[in-house]
């Protein structure tokens, strides 16, 4: 596993988001005792300790907070809350956005954020992905679903069988995919 020429294959978790690479999860867990926005200014100030650049205190950690969450549309209600207890499972994806948002990572990994989202929840976490978007970030989207490619328009689809890539295209192959499932792709023609 090579970014920027480095293998990150055996740091530990940490050094790897320090390096660039982000994780959304798709059953982001509660963290009862930890306010949110603490764990935000964390995770800002730990990646800016390790850019070199200065950590900042609360109040012009704030200015910035706001920016990133009028882009995720979260409200600021939910930066005095622990993070994600009592968070619905869109406000949960959009909470992972923001710390994607904050941390700005080459490549971030988002494991089927579309997970058990109503289809309003599905669309402002692909209005939040899509303002994430930029020629300095990789995004990898996994899901099950062709729904989310409604609504955030990939740039390569890969189908993986067996831990290996087995076909690539355009948003046509997902479609494709939807129609005639995933055993049309994996099992070898007769």
């Amino acid at each position: 596993i090579l970014l920027d020429g480095q293998d990150l294959k055996n740091l530990p978790t940490e050094e790897r988001s320090l390096r660039g690479i982000f994780l959304g999860f798709q059953y982001p867990i509660e963290v009862p005792g930890v306010k949110n926005s603490d764990f935000l200014r964390l995770i800002y100030n730990a990646k800016q300790k390790y850019l070199g650049k200065e950590e900042l205190d609360p109040f012009d950690f704030a200015e910035i907070l706001q920016e990133k969450l009028s882009i995720i549309n979260l409200d600021e209600a939910f930066l005095e809350r622990s993070v994600n207890e009592g968070f619905s499972g869109g406000e949960k994806k959009r909470n992972e956005l923001l710390q994607m948002a904050l941390l700005e990572p080459k490549i971030a990994i988002l494991d089927e954020i579309d997970s058990g989202l109503d289809i309003d929840s599905l669309k402002e976490v692909a209005e939040g992905i899509n303002k994430l978007r930029s020629k300095e970030r990789s995004i990898i989207l996994i899901t099950h679903y062709q729904r989310l490619l409604n609504f955030v328009e990939p740039d390569v689809i890969h189908v993986m069988g067996k831990g290996k890539i087995i076909e690539s295209g355009d948003k046509s192959l997902a479609l494709e995919l939807e129609k005639k499932g995933y055993d049309f792709f994996t099992q070898p023609p007769m």
